[in-house]
Formats: structure tokens, C-alpha cells, sequence
């Protein structure tokens, strides 16, 4: 187990986003979480790095209680969990060489690595990475403006991929992209999941994506878990909710893999 949620609770003033809701993940899987709109899927990713703090119940990560610590172990929680959210968010105004070395330039790297690196070791560090989403060192001096939004995307996973952390959390990776970068991206997660031995948090509310990609999957609703099981377990379930994100998905499969 690697992180693990405990009877966590979160209101936002009279509404109830999390209603004492308990799971793991273990390492090296990849765990979907599903959904309709509002019903706590980012909100459980903002409470693993401790950007919320849930009224009652505990957040384990690593077995240290994300709960419980202060700002500096909250920066190691945060540096072993890479964030990659729904738009790229590079920053136009620096090359893409400097978007993916961003984070191994800052001090809090630096006290974690124990030492500074050297020029030619975050050259050759960001243009590893970059190979890891299939993009090539020619992109180093290019501006995000001057790259595909699929490309961007890329450009900004291989930024959060930089540091090398332990946890990939994915906030709606696919929304707003068209078929053949939404398949691209699921392929890199899965790839990249596999490839470097991380575990991955998926937050999504494609369920084709989460039969394709996922280990388990977690259905959130009216703040409880509604469901949460492997592929198959999931395609078996009863539940009204998760027959109606199923029933288009399984229409397109063939018999045999419905």
C-alpha cells in the first residue's frame, strides 16, 4: 500500500463533498477515479498532496499521515507527487527546455537531492524526459505558442516528470482534446506508469479511458464510493450510475471484451 485514505470527511461549508470514504492504492497501480461533476474526485487529489486537510478521517502517503505534518513534510509529500492537470500551464515566456527544468532549479529540489545540479545534468535530464513523452531535444529553445496543444501536453508531463516522483496524479488529463490526443495521452499514461514504476492517480469521467487504462477503478457519488473494483468487477456492477457510463462505452467494444 502506498497511499491510503481513512474514513476521510470534507464539507465545504454546509455541503458534503467526502463522506467518510476509505481506499487504498497500492504501489505501482494505476487507480481511476470517476465521476460526475462535483461529487470529490479533485478534491481527493488536492487532500494527498495537502492542499485541503479533511475535517475527520487521515491521509496516509509513504505511512506518514499527510494530516499531521508540517510545511516541510508536506514539501517532501509534495516532491514525490508529480500534479498533472487538465491544461498544460507552461509559461509562455520561457523556452521549453526552461518549462521541464523548472522544478529541478528550485531550492527545495536542491535540499532534497542534497546538492545543486550541474547545467549539463538538467540539460540531460530534461531532454530524458522529453524522450519519455515521445518528443525530441530539437523542441529545447521552441516557445509553447509555437507548439500543437497535444505537444503542450506533452511538453508539461515531461516538466512534472522531471524531478522524478513516485506518484503521478492526473486531474482530467483528456478533457477539451480530440480522440487521437485522448488515446495518446491514455497510452502515455499507461506507459509511463509502467515503464518507471510509478503509481498512478487518474481523476477522470471517461470511463473508456478507465476500461483501457486502469488497474481498479473508484466511482464516486453523492460523495460516498459507489463502486470500486478491477475492470471486470466494475463492467459487472448493477449500479444505475456506472450501467449508464458503461452502456455507450460497451456498445463500441466487441462481444468479447464487453
Amino acid at each position: 500500500m502506498s497511499i491510503a485514505f481513512w474514513e476521510v470527511t470534507k464539507n465545504f461549508g454546509p455541503k458534503r463533498i467526502l463522506d467518510n470514504v476509505s481506499f487504498d492504492v497500492a504501489t505501482g497501480e494505476i487507480l481511476f477515479i470517476l465521476g460526475k461533476s462535483g461529487m470529490g474526485k479533485s478534491v481527493t487529489l488536492k487532500h494527498i498532496v495537502g492542499v485541503l486537510k479533511p475535517d475527520s478521517g487521515a491521509i496516509i502517503v509513504d505511512g506518514m499521515n499527510v494530516t499531521k505534518l508540517d510545511e516541510d513534510g508536506l514539501a517532501e509529500i509534495r516532491r514525490r507527487c508529480g500534479m498533472v492537470f487538465q491544461h498544460p500551464a507552461l509559461l509562455d515566456s520561457l523556452t521549453v527546455y526552461q518549462n521541464v527544468s523548472f522544478g529541478l532549479r528550485t531550492p527545495q529540489f536542491a535540499r532534497t537531492l542534497r546538492r545543486t545540479l550541474s547545467e549539463e545534468e538538467i540539460r540531460a535530464r530534461a531532454i530524458e524526459k522529453l524522450a519519455l513523452v515521445h518528443l525530441g531535444p530539437e523542441l529545447l529553445e521552441r516557445r509553447p505558442q509555437e507548439l500543437s496543444y497535444g505537444m503542450q501536453k506533452r511538453v508539461s508531463l515531461a516538466r512534472t516528470l522531471a524531478p522524478e516522483p513516485r506518484y503521478l496524479l492526473f486531474d482530467e488529463p483528456t478533457t477539451g482534446l480530440d480522440p487521437v490526443t485522448t488515446n495518446a495521452v491514455n497510452d502515455l499514461i499507461l506507459e509511463l506508469s509502467r515503464k518507471l514504476k510509478v503509481t498512478s492517480i487518474v481523476v477522470s469521467h471517461d470511463m473508456a479511458c478507465a476500461l483501457k487504462v486502469a488497474d481498479r477503478i473508484l466511482v464516486l457519488d453523492q460523495a460516498r464510493i459507489l463502486a470500486w473494483g478491477t475492470v471486470p468487477e466494475i463492467k459487472r456492477s448493477q449500479e444505475p450510475l456506472i450501467r449508464d457510463f458503461l452502456s455507450e462505452t460497451l456498445a463500441l467494444l466487441p462481444p468479447e471484451e464487453r
